[in-house]
């Protein structure tokens, strides 16, 4: 499979992507050269190899989710611009 420069153009113009017309030609050869690395992929024989659920192949260690730091609104709301009971007051963002 190969992508030609119509095609970069319709996903630039898709993905809302303002590339330059003299840009076209290197985008083109640098999809082309994944594409042709996807390809390669395919080409290696994953018979009897099990699938992997996760790349790690042994259990993270976890800690205990427990709250070690907290109540110091006050604290934090001191840092805000403006506060009004107990919440940060911003400006309307949204008419």
């Amino acid at each position: 499979m190969s992508v030609t420069q119509d095609d970069v153009r319709r996903i630039a113009r898709l993905a809302r992507i303002a590339e330059p017309t003299e840009r076209l030609e290197a985008l083109t050869g640098e999809l082309n050269g994944i594409l042709q690395w996807v390809e390669q992929l395919n080409e290696i024989d994953v018979d009897g190899v099990e699938p992997m659920t996760t790349p790690v192949a042994f259990p993270l260690p976890q800690r205990d989710d427990v709250v070690t730091d907290g109540d110091k609104r006050d604290a934090v709301l001191a840092n805000a611009p403006k506060s009004e009971e107990g919440f940060f007051v911003v400006p309307k963002a949204v008419e």
